[in-house]
């Protein structure tokens, strides 16, 4: 079979033969490499990220006027191909010593940089068998701009296990700042609305109230005062938990001479286990913020407040560990276990031994 249809299950017996190449090479960024294995530094890995984008941008001047020709398609493939094989070489060589958190950020990166390949070369074959010569309209250059997207997103990935667990912990920090955010939201009820003055009691003096049911039922707006007491409590613990994370990355973004040294990656795992403690720290943040609505969870909330001193308290063993905590960081420790202390007593408030007694009692009689 000739001409045109000839031409494109020739390009496609070549892009797949490619493609499974490809894909061989890529199965190994899931093997740890060995240590033994001299580290590819991550700048090496953006320079030959660079070629892969100028290996898209040459695909899509080919689209520039007529539909190309087989041969300078396949050519450029090749060429393409060729810089995507050593691009994930050298990949794989950046990820010796890397902790799980920085592989995985390697990860994302690379296959993102891949698929965003495949995309466009997959979709040049298939317009050049194509019997529309306006087929492609937009699409070449758009994925052409994927590619471009991918590879200058390279330049902003963590080159080190600090960078990336640093990152992680700041995202763990992000979400802890929208939880303290939903906590303030919470407001008290009104006064008693059996009182005819009642319905103005939520007005600012002055004001003109106007009927609006949108909001009757939120939740969090009908606090009485002891779960207003808890809430605020909670807040406090959420600040203080904010800051200790705050410390925690100061400290560990001055160990960068550590992450070299040959210690058969002991620092490495120690960063991964602050890591793992902070975002369990997290899961408790948001397990606080979830019961705080009416009616709330106090059982479920003493038990959060306790798993995170728990997670503190190991928290600090391991700093103190690596390097020795700063006194910022002490500081920091302290001041949240004073803020979960306050908070317990709070909450036992909240539940008195003699409710509870009482509630149990009259469970077992029904």
């Amino acid at each position: 079979m000739g001409g045109a249809e000839g031409d494109h299950e020739h390009l496609a017996r070549v892009l797949n033969s490619h493609l499974d190449t490809i894909h061989d090479t890529y199965q190994v960024l899931s093997q740890k490499p060995s240590c033994f294995l001299k580290r590819v530094s991550w700048e090496e890995v953006v320079k030959v990220g660079d070629q892969v984008s100028k290996q898209a941008t040459v695909v899509g001047m080919l689209w520039m006027g007529q539909k190309p020709q087989a041969k300078a398609m396949e050519e450029s493939m090749t060429t393409y191909f060729n810089a995507l094989q050593g691009f994930l070489l050298l990949s794989h060589g950046s990820m010796v010593g890397a902790g799980p958190t920085l592989s995985s950020n390697i990860h994302e990166m690379v296959k993102k940089v891949v698929d965003c390949s495949f995309k466009l070369l997959s979709t040049s074959v298939h317009y050049c068998g194509s019997r529309s010569d306006e087929e492609q309209g937009l699409s070449i250059p758009v994925l052409v701009g994927t590619v471009w997207e991918a590879c200058s997103a390279l330049k902003k990935a963590p080159a080190t296990n600090i960078t990336a667990i640093g990152r992680a912990m700041s995202q763990v920090a992000v979400t802890m700042k929208d939880v303290l955010r939903e906590m303030k939201e919470l407001k008290p009820a009104c006064l008693d609305p059996s009182d005819e003055a009642s319905d103005v009691s939520c007005t600012k003096e002055g004001e003109t109230q106007v009927e609006d049911n949108s909001s009757e039922g939120d939740i969090g707006n009908d606090l009485s005062p002891e779960e207003m007491k808890v809430a605020n409590a909670a807040s406090v613990v959420v600040s203080d938990t904010l800051t200790v994370v705050k410390e925690l990355i100061r400290a560990i973004t001055g160990l960068l001479k550590m992450e070299n040294s040959d210690d058969g990656g002991a620092f490495v795992d120690s960063l991964e286990k602050l890591l793992k403690l902070c975002q369990g720290i997290g899961v408790q943040i948001d397990e606080l913020g979830a019961c705080l609505y009416p009616p709330q969870e106090i059982s479920a909330m003493t038990v959060a407040s306790e798993k995170m001193l728990t997670h503190l308290n190991d928290l600090q063993v391991e700093v103190e560990n690596i390097k020795g905590a700063s006194e910022g960081f002490i500081r920091a420790c302290d001041s949240i276990r004073s803020s979960l202390k306050r908070f317990e007593s709070d909450l036992s408030c909240s539940c008195p031994d003699d409710l509870e007694s009482l509630l149990q009692s009259t469970t077992l009689s029904d």
